[in-house]
């Protein structure tokens, strides 16, 4: 397992009050495949609560990945919907869980809100 993918996941329970602002509430397992080895992540998601454990278990959806294609997310070099529709990851169960877990990740290195472009093009800040 990366650093990055370590350093994501411990630091989902303090991130979630900022992101998980939608009225989700459910179990991701998310299982990394690295050769013959996976590793189990579950996350219990809530409005402002994220709960990590190493572990496999009972969950409202499983999403699928690569070690490796999971590192490139949580680093921003790749995005979780396009990975999903091009095959390079699985997702089974309830999709909203997805659609919000996915607010973790970072946007791609370089990417800037179009909001903040417009406001330094009209001089307001």
């Amino acid at each position: 397992m990366s650093r990055a993918t370590d350093e994501f996941f411990a630091a989902l329970p303090a991130r979630a009050p900022a992101v998980l602002r939608a009225p989700v509430t459910g179990t991701l397992q998310i299982d990394l495949v690295d050769d013959d080895h996976t590793d189990h992540w579950l996350v219990r998601i809530s409005p402002g609560r994220a709960v990590v454990e190493r572990a496999g278990g009972p969950a409202d959806a499983v999403w699928s990945s690569s070690a490796d294609l999971f590192e490139r997310l949580v680093t921003g070099r790749a995005q979780g919907v396009s990975a999903v529709l091009r095959n390079e990851s699985t997702f089974s169960g309830n999709v909203m869980l997805f659609l919000v877990f996915r607010q973790f990740f970072p946007a791609p290195p370089g990417v800037r809100d179009p909001r903040e472009t417009a406001r330094e093009q009209t001089g307001r800040a």
